[in-house]
This record gives structure tokens, C-alpha cells and sequence, in this order.
């Protein structure tokens, strides 16, 4: 069964986090992200309080959770108004990727720094020519005696500047029947032939995007992440949880927007009478979206449990499910939001107007709300592919 209602241990965590983002706030976060500095201080309290690595196992340093628990953070430090994006790709991605596929070396090199916030991932999927399609991937990777070379080029890539290796996917030749098929590498950020470039954005985040080159990178034989016949199992072991987290910061954001807007709309007086949360116009519109935000929730929670507990398959449906139902309902949320304040609602002041870009960060990725119809389409409803 699928729980609908959080344990109290749930309830707790939520609690706690809500505290640690109170103390640093939205005001730390664009002071931050205007200095061009990181999230450092917030990431270390997070990282000493055992957030960081929630989901990973104890034996490695972690909490020994879930994507249930990580998704509770994530979502609780966006409602205080400070995500840390780093979550998503860090311990979601990479750390449940090596965590499930890695051999005993990749574990205990990267694993309890993951968890103790002293090492940081970014992950490389994205590239120039293939957009969404994972399938036009041209990142290939080639042996050379026992070691691998290689080579392509990876767009939109976060926090590539402070994480100290990127996990990279590329593709190798099947020997049998000489088609690429996906497989991770864990490349370090000082490797040979391994360069980014900061790509100029208009969302203002603290964690900035990249293009990567790689030219020949040279990597031993261990840098391959699990079996080399598996990569597409081992990869979308790691995408499901990049969607739950999506879903849980397009949450967090909404919810930040949305109480904002609920304490202007309560304190904001024009007319006689009251506030102008008196008025239908104002209230109803700021219940829709607390309505949604809370729907999204609830298939956001049915996604982490059913990657939790190993069932892939239904997980994969939640997953996407989930991330088009929050970043939904975020961008309403927080359009509505400004709506609610008027002039006041595009200040700095109020910090409402920076959100309506953050707002369709969840809408495009990881994946597009179009491919993710796509896939409900076709996988849940057995609709033909038009593609």
C-alpha cells in the first residue's frame, strides 16, 4: 500500500529542515547568488545535520532513507526560499546511481562525501543536438587497451565548478551487434581533456550552468559505473529520482510564492471592508493553487515510496507524473502570486519576479512537460508513438 499520510518520522524531518531554512531564508539565497558566491554555509549545516545524505546507505555514512526523505528536504529548504539544487544531482542522481550500481571501490571513494557534504557530483546527460531524446546521445566512449577514451560534448550541466567529478553518460559499441548502448563514467574535474564553459543564463541561481567538452578523456578501466550491458537500467535508476526531486523543489518554490501571497493578500488593505484577501477574486485563486501544490504532493510521495521500496516500472510512471503535476502547479502558484501583489509583485522587495523564471526551470527539465505526456500516452495508456 501506498501511504498518503506521512509517519511522524517524516513529519519530524519536515519540521527540522523547515527550521534550518528559516535560519538562513530567501534573503541568504539572493544575497548569494548576487555575489556570484555558493550556497557553502547552508550546505555545510545541511551536510552536519545529516540531510545531505539522508537517502544514502548508513554503512557509507548516509542516513540510510530514501528519495522519500531527500525529496522532504529538498522541498522544506525550497518553501523557506533557499533550494539547494546540488540536492537534485549530487546524492539523488549520482549518489543513488553508485549507491545501486557502483563496485566496493566506487562506493567508498565517493559515498561518505556525498553524504558528509565534502564532495560533490554533477551529472552530464544533456547534449547540443539530441534535446530530449537520450537516444540521439553522441558521447561515445572507446577501450584502449584497459583503459577508455571519451569523447562529445554535454550542455546545461549544473554546479559543474564545484563538483569534483561529473558523472557523464556516454555510449559504447555492443561487440555483438556494433550498436552504441548508454553506460556511466565517472570523470574527475582535473581529468586531461576535460573542459567547461559557463553558458550566460537569465535565471539567477547560485548554481550556474555549463557546457562540457571532451576531448579523448582519458579514464581507467574503473571509472565505468556497474555493467557496461546494463547502462540503460542503470540510468534510469538514476532519472527517476532526478523527476521525484524536481517535483519536490517545483514544490518547495510554489509554496514559497504562495506564502507570500497569502500574507500580503491578508495585511494588503485598498477598499473598505477588510483586506483584499476578503475577496473572492484574490481568495479563491490563492486556494486553487495551495489545492494543486497539495495534489502534487501526494504523487510526488507515491513516486519516491514506489522507487523506495524497488519497483521501478510503477515508480517511473509516478516519477513523471509527479514532476508535470508540481511544476504545474509551481508555475501557477507563483504566477498567481504575483498577480496577488500587483506592482508590488515584480519588486525586489518581494522577490516574486525572479520566481517566474525559477517557475519554468521544472516546466523543461529535466524533461519537458510534452515528453512526459508523451510517456503517460504511450506507456500508461497504450496510445501509438508518434515518434
Amino acid at each position: 500500500m501506498t501511504p498518503v499520510i506521512e509517519s511522524q518520522e517524516h513529519q519530524d524531518l519536515r519540521a527540522a529542515v523547515a527550521s534550518l531554512g528559516a535560519r538562513y531564508g530567501r534573503e541568504y539565497f539572493v544575497r548569494v547568488t548576487r555575489e556570484g558566491a555558493h550556497t557553502d554555509e547552508l550546505w555545510a549545516e545541511a551536510a552536519k545535520l545529516g540531510y545531505l545524505g539522508v537517502n544514502l546507505p548508513e554503512e557509507y555514512g548516509g542516513g540510510g532513507g530514501g528519495i522519500a526523505e531527500l525529496a522532504i528536504v529538498l522541498e522544506e529548504l525550497g518553501a523557506a526560499g533557499c533550494p539547494l539544487l546540488m540536492l537534485v544531482v549530487s546524492p539523488a542522481i549520482c549518489g543513488t546511481v553508485i549507491a545501486r550500481f557502483g563496485t566496493g571501490a566506487q562506493k567508498r571513494q565517493w559515498l561518505p562525501g556525498l553524504a558528509d557534504g565534502t564532495r560533490k557530483m554533477a551529472f552530464g546527460i544533456t547534449e547540443p543536438e539530441a534535446g530530449s531524446n537520450s537516444h540521439r546521445i553522441t558521447t561515445t566512449a572507446r577501450r584502449d587497451g584497459d583503459d577508455w577514451l571519451l569523447s562529445g560534448r554535454k550542455v546545461f550541466i549544473s554546479g559543474v565548478d564545484m563538483a569534483d567529478a561529473t558523472l557523464i553518460v556516454g555510449r559504447t559499441e555492443d561487440a555483438r551487434t556494433g550498436r552504441l548502448k548508454p553506460c556511466l563514467f565517472i570523470v574527475p574535474r582535473d581529468a586531461e581533456g576535460f573542459h567547461r564553459s559557463q553558458i550566460p543564463m537569465e535565471l539567477h541561481a547560485p548554481e550556474k550552468q555549463f557546457e562540457l567538452t571532451l576531448d579523448d578523456v582519458r579514464l581507467p578501466a574503473d571509472a565505468l559505473v556497474g555493467d557496461e550491458d546494463a547502462g540503460l537500467l542503470q540510468l534510469f535508476a538514476g532519472l527517476n529520482p532526478e523527476r521525484v526531486m524536481t517535483a519536490a523543489f517545483a514544490l518547495g518554490l510554489g509554496r514559497n510564492a504562495l506564502a507570500k501571497a497569502v500574507e500580503y493578500a491578508r495585511t494588503r488593505q485598498v477598499w473598505k471592508g477588510g483586506p483584499i484577501g476578503v475577496h473572492q477574486a484574490i481568495a479563491h485563486p490563492l486556494a486553487q493553487a495551495h489545492i494543486e501544490l497539495e495534489l502534487a504532493r501526494l504523487m510526488t510521495q507515491k513516486a519516491a515510496h514506489l522507487y523506495d521500496v524497488g519497483d521501478d516500472v510503477g515508480a517511473g510512471e509516478a516519477a513523471n507524473m509527479a514532476k508535470y503535476a508540481a511544476a504545474e502547479a509551481a508555475a501557477r502558484a507563483v504566477d498567481q502570486a504575483v498577480h496577488t501583489l500587483g506592482g508590488n509583485g515584480l519588486t525586489s522587495e518581494f522577490g516574486l519576479a525572479q520566481m517566474l523564471t525559477a517557475s519554468r526551470v521544472a516546466r523543461i527539465a529535466p524533461v519537458s512537460r510534452e515528453m512526459i505526456l508523451n510517456y503517460v500516452s504511450h506507456q500508461t495508456l497504450g496510445l501509438p508513438k508518434s515518434y
